[in-house]
């Protein structure tokens, strides 16, 4: 039996896909190319998580590949972006501060079921 067929996907098997960018806003051309991207980001479903470091739950390589050449086909173009991949468990990990004081960590999606 695979972790699928129960309807339960792994930790390990999930992913958050976080995409940091630092794009030039010198000229008016370059802030709509930069507003552009976010935009772009936004409506693929990614949420910000501190200016120019926006993230994005999916469920696999697959899925991630996927939003992957989504990206590379919406990239500005001038500018430095990076796309890290981190399992859902490793997520889990991530330690969060705020005014000098540590946050809650971020709750992850429920569990997706497989229909």
């Amino acid at each position: 039996m695979s972790a699928t067929d129960n309807g339960f996907l792994s930790g390990y098997r999930l992913m958050w896909i976080f995409v940091m960018f630092d794009l030039p806003v010198g000229t008016k051309k370059q802030m709509r190319e930069a507003t552009k991207f976010r935009e772009f980001l936004l409506d693929q479903g990614f949420e910000m998580s501190q200016f120019s470091v926006y993230a994005r739950f999916c469920n696999g390589k697959e899925s991630f590949d996927s939003h992957l050449k989504r990206i590379e086909r919406n990239l500005p173009e001038k500018g430095e972006i990076h796309v890290l991949t981190f399992t859902d468990r490793q997520y889990e990990n991530i330690i969060r501060f705020s005014s000098q004081r540590r946050k809650k960590p971020r709750k992850n999606p429920d569990q997706l079921a497989m229909f």
